[in-house]
């Protein structure tokens, strides 16, 4: 009998990886619901706009054949038709992730632990529904193929990256295909059919006539707008972000410094004056529910591992993500949203700010011991 004791960690809690993994999917299922009937929601508008014409795609087709239809107005037919988009992406996501863990597990000769397999679902979930509904499913491997890879398992693994993993490949796709990535193709699988994200028609339009585009505030905070497949609903981050941080799994000092910064950013944007830039005179508010900024503050730029470990570190870790979402919208128009790199930059310095608190804590000690 090998009488060893095994590697860390050897407490054993009702906190563990696992637990805290199976909250954040438990979390994840509002923003992925909401996301999900979106998905159908927009097809089915795209369906049912004047001057469509031609082969509408197998989705459609299948609807009409079921006997279901795309009316847009119809709420279960838009949720079949999201279906159709969201589970084929999942499945090819979840399947990748997996088999790169496993095949690097194996290489390193080390079992998967618990709560791993609860990891590659988050991981998975988390990459879905960052994605554009209508991506190309090989594009979707590699991409998450790159999450993996190169954005967690050439690090060590769980617990050893630096960069947020589904970012990562999120980054990696929005340079080789910016095209797909930025712009909404196909929806119905028409020739030279497009859709603009939601920040893209507002940086074409005048930021005072933002209802003009067809929605209301309360439309963009509940998340019906297009956009990634799981992103658009600030109503659904806002519940996941008190369940986290009620269950202790997000730090909250990060996404009220992320929400703080915003704010200050935005307000202090709208006091400057840019000819062509619609960007400026938008408001702080409307910043929220644009994009992707709540589900970047509640679920990756709290991610425990790529973020600022001490309690002052994450407060100016959550503020450099809000003003960065911010610089990145207002300065750069090829990437509207700004919430991606403004978290992997956060990412980035986290370390820097994390040495930084420590060695402010401990000349304070010095000097009040000396």
């Amino acid at each position: 009998m090998d009488g060893r004791t095994g590697i860390a960690p050897h407490i054993r809690d009702g906190f563990s990886f696992a637990y805290a993994m199976r909250v954040l999917v438990l979390a994840l299922v509002p923003s992925l619901v909401i996301g999900v009937f979106n998905a159908g929601f927009q097809a089915n508008v795209r369906l049912a706009a004047p001057g469509l014409s031609g082969d509408l795609g197998w989705r459609a087709g299948l609807l009409d054949a079921l006997g279901i239809g795309h009316d847009p107005s119809a709420m279960f037919s838009a949720l079949v038709h999201g279906l159709l988009y969201v589970v084929p992406v999942f499945i090819v996501v979840f399947l990748v992730a997996w088999g790169f863990s496993a095949l690097f597990a194996r290489m390193r000769k080390t079992p998967i632990g618990s709560g791993v397999g609860e990891d590659i679902l988050v991981l998975a979930l988390l990459f879905t529904m960052l994605l554009p509904a209508t991506i190309p499913l090989w594009q979707a491997a590699l991409g998450i193929t790159f999450a993996v890879v190169m954005g967690r398992e050439i690090f060590g693994g769980a617990g050893k990256y630096f960069l947020n993993p589904p970012l990562t490949g999120l980054a990696f796709l929005y340079v080789t295909y910016p095209k797909e990535m930025t712009v909404e193709t196909n929806w119905a699988a028409v020739d030279a059919f497009t859709s603009p994200t939601y920040l893209q028609l507002v940086g074409r339009d005048d930021p005072g006539t933002i209802a003009s585009l067809g929605t209301t505030w309360m439309q963009s905070f509940i998340g019906l707008v297009p956009g990634p497949i799981g992103t658009t609903s600030a109503l659904a981050c806002v519940f996941a972000a008190v369940y986290l941080i009620r269950r202790g799994i997000i730090s909250g000092r990060v996404v009220t410094g992320a929400l703080i910064g915003m704010i200050a950013a935005a307000l202090l944007v709208n006091l400057m004056s840019g000819d062509g830039n619609a960007y400026i005179g938008i408001s702080w508010y409307w910043h929220l529910v644009m994009g992707s900024f709540a589900f970047g503050a509640v679920f990756l730029a709290t991610d425990a591992t790529s973020s600022a470990m001490t309690n002052r570190g994450r407060w100016i870790y959550g503020l450099l993500v809000g003003v960065m979402v911010i610089v990145i919208r207002v300065g750069n128009g090829h990437h509207p949203d700004g919430v991606m790199f403004a978290i992997l930059l956060a990412n980035i310095f986290a370390p820097l700010i994390d040495y930084g608190v420590m060695w402010a804590n401990i000349r304070r000690r010095a000097k009040r011991d000396a």
